[in-house]
């Protein structure tokens, strides 16, 4: 393993003030993975440099428990959690075949859906869409709002597995709601698969131990389009939508297969097996190539080329690269100009992968300061972002593919809190939602190249 060497040459540089970003889906954060839905954030210059004072432009309390990555449109950040209340009741265990490490249930909890101010971190409004006593409290490690919303600009969506999907609009006020029944996840550990939008269409994937299926739906009116059964158990994976040629796919990794859709109707396009159960990180995908990976039982990770793909790819030429190392487990890839960045399972253990070949000219590399990490990477502005559980950021700087060195090592910086979440990248600021608050970290000196 090689180890990351710090090297603090730092330049100064003003950056873009809030009000002088453009509003559109590009400059805002509107997904958990980000305006390309890679992870990277192509018009942010945020900071590198912050602890649990230094940077900090504000600090807000969330109430409740929540792992789903705040969004963002213009000044508004938008955020899910559960909140317990009420008298407390005989603890609930989940009674799931193999249920372990799970938290139990005492109180019911009120479902919400907070919208908070960019500037100054107030709560601009809060809403209720759903109350029940859950069956049960999901691992102790996850949470029962861990899948992030989406927005269009102009409604945000939210789904909650099996306490319902949602549509709000800008001011709070609930426009439609669905119900599409209960979950059994694996070993009672709770749902996590976030929703996908493209025009008019909302997407959700519903893998768990019983009937598993993906449906479309009216974003303006939550009526069902059209619905495809999979021959799939629980799985964490979000869909994503990518768009080859003039057809939009939605792509769904899962145990048996990752699979594509015809956005219009649901009809299967293409399918590849070769991931492992237990399927927690989402595809990304840029220039033409879909990368997957898991790694519970087995290790799997690999670039599908979307041209000409049709039918079932396994082992053809479509696969354009495969690995069994150091393969992810929770947090999903990056993708970050010609380049792939994972974790090994979730383990500090970085790998750097060129997109289009696979080939690996350096690494891997060991993250020193990190522990456990379940937010997934992210990048802008030449950097790379990663952040472990005890809230630790560690940037180091992108390395050119022509350029075979490791990554320059540019800040480890604390917040003081528990994270899960990933970050969100906005303009010059970083949002980082934390088990207790959720920080707007801001530099307004901070380096530009």
């Amino acid at each position: 393993m090689k180890s990351l060497l710090l090297a603090m040459g730092l330049f100064l540089a003003f950056q873009l003030p809030l009000h002088g970003q453009a509003t559109d889906s590009v400059h805002n954060w509107t997904r958990w993975r980000g305006p390309l839905g890679t992870g990277e954030a192509p018009n942010a210059t945020p900071p590198t440099v912050w602890s649990e004072t230094e940077n900090v432009k504000w600090k807000t309390a969330i109430p409740g428990r929540g792992h789903s990555t705040p969004i963002v449109w213009d000044n508004l950040i938008f955020l899910t959690t559960a909140v317990p209340f009420g008298e407390k009741q005989e603890p609930r265990y989940s009674d799931r075949p193999g249920a372990h490490d799970n938290l139990p249930v005492s109180q019911k909890h009120r479902f919400l859906v907070i919208a908070v101010n960019r500037e100054d971190g107030s709560i601009v409004w809060e809403t209720q869409v759903h109350e029940t006593l859950p069956r049960e409290g999901a691992h102790y490690t996850a949470s029962l709002t861990s899948a992030s919303p989406v927005t269009d600009g102009k409604y945000v969506y939210v789904f909650l597995g099996s306490y319902g999907l949602y549509c709000l609009d800008f001011q709070g006020k609930l426009v439609w709601s669905k119900t599409l029944g209960s979950m059994h996840t694996k070993h009672g550990h709770g749902e996590g698969a976030s929703p996908a939008l493209q025009d008019d269409t909302l997407i959700v994937n519903w893998d768990h131990e019983e009937a598993s299926f993906i449906a479309a739906f009216d974003k303006k009116t939550g009526k069902e389009i059209w619905r495809q059964p999979r021959s799939e158990v629980t799985s964490w994976s979000s869909p994503i939508i990518v768009k080859h040629q003039d057809q939009y796919q939605v792509i769904v990794a899962g145990t048996q297969r990752v699979r594509a859709y015809d956005l219009k109707d649901g009809t299967l396009i293409w399918e590849c097996g070769g991931l492992s159960n237990n399927v927690v990180a989402t595809p990304v995908s840029a220039q033409g190539i879909v990368v997957v990976g898991s790694s519970y039982e087995k290790r799997a990770m690999f670039g599908i080329r979307l041209e000409q793909a049709r039918g079932d790819i396994t082992d053809t030429d479509q696969v354009a690269w495969f690995t069994r190392e150091r393969t992810p487990y929770v947090p999903s890839p990056l993708i970050y100009k010609d380049a792939v960045y994972y974790l090994r399972h979730y383990q500090n253990v970085l790998s750097r992968r060129e997109l289009a070949s696979g080939q690996e000219r350096s690494g891997p590399f060991r993250l020193q300061g990190l522990r456990d990490i379940y937010a997934s990477p992210v990048a802008a502005n030449n950097r790379i972002y990663v952040t472990d559980r005890e809230g630790v950021t560690i940037v180091f700087q992108h390395v050119l593919d022509e350029v075979n060195e490791p990554p320059r090592l540019i800040a480890a910086n604390p917040i003081g809190d528990t994270v899960n979440a990933s970050l969100a990248l906005v303009g010059n600021q970083i949002l980082i939602r934390g088990e207790k608050f959720l920080y707007c970290i801001e530099d307004e000196l901070s380096e530009d190249n």
